[in-house]
C-alpha cells in the first residue's frame, strides 16, 4: 500500500478526529480511503450521466416524460 503525507485544514482534521472518536472508522487512513472510494464512485456516476446526456442531445427529441427518463436513469445506475 502506498504511503502519503497530506496536510489538512484544522476544520477537516477536527472532523476526521471526530469520526474516529465516534468509532465510525478505526483510523484516519481508513476514513480517507473510504472518502476517496466514494468520490471515485460518484465520479463514475457523473461520467455515466454526462455520456447519456451527450448521447441524448445527439439523438434529438424524445417522447418520454421527465419522470420516465429519471426512472430509467436511476434503474441503470442501480443495476
Amino acid at each position: 500500500m502506498a504511503r502519503q503525507s497530506i496536510s489538512l485544514t484544522e476544520p477537516n482534521d477536527e472532523w476526521l478526529k471526530a469520526q474516529i472518536e465516534s468509532k465510525e472508522y478505526s483510523s484516519k487512513s481508513e476514513l480517507v480511503n473510504d472518502l476517496i472510494r466514494q468520490a471515485r464512485m460518484q465520479q463514475r456516476e457523473i461520467d455515466f450521466l454526462r455520456l447519456k446526456l451527450e448521447k441524448a442531445e445527439k439523438s434529438g427529441f424524445t417522447s418520454q416524460s421527465q419522470k420516465a427518463i429519471l426512472a430509467e436513469s436511476k434503474s441503470l445506475l442501480d443495476g
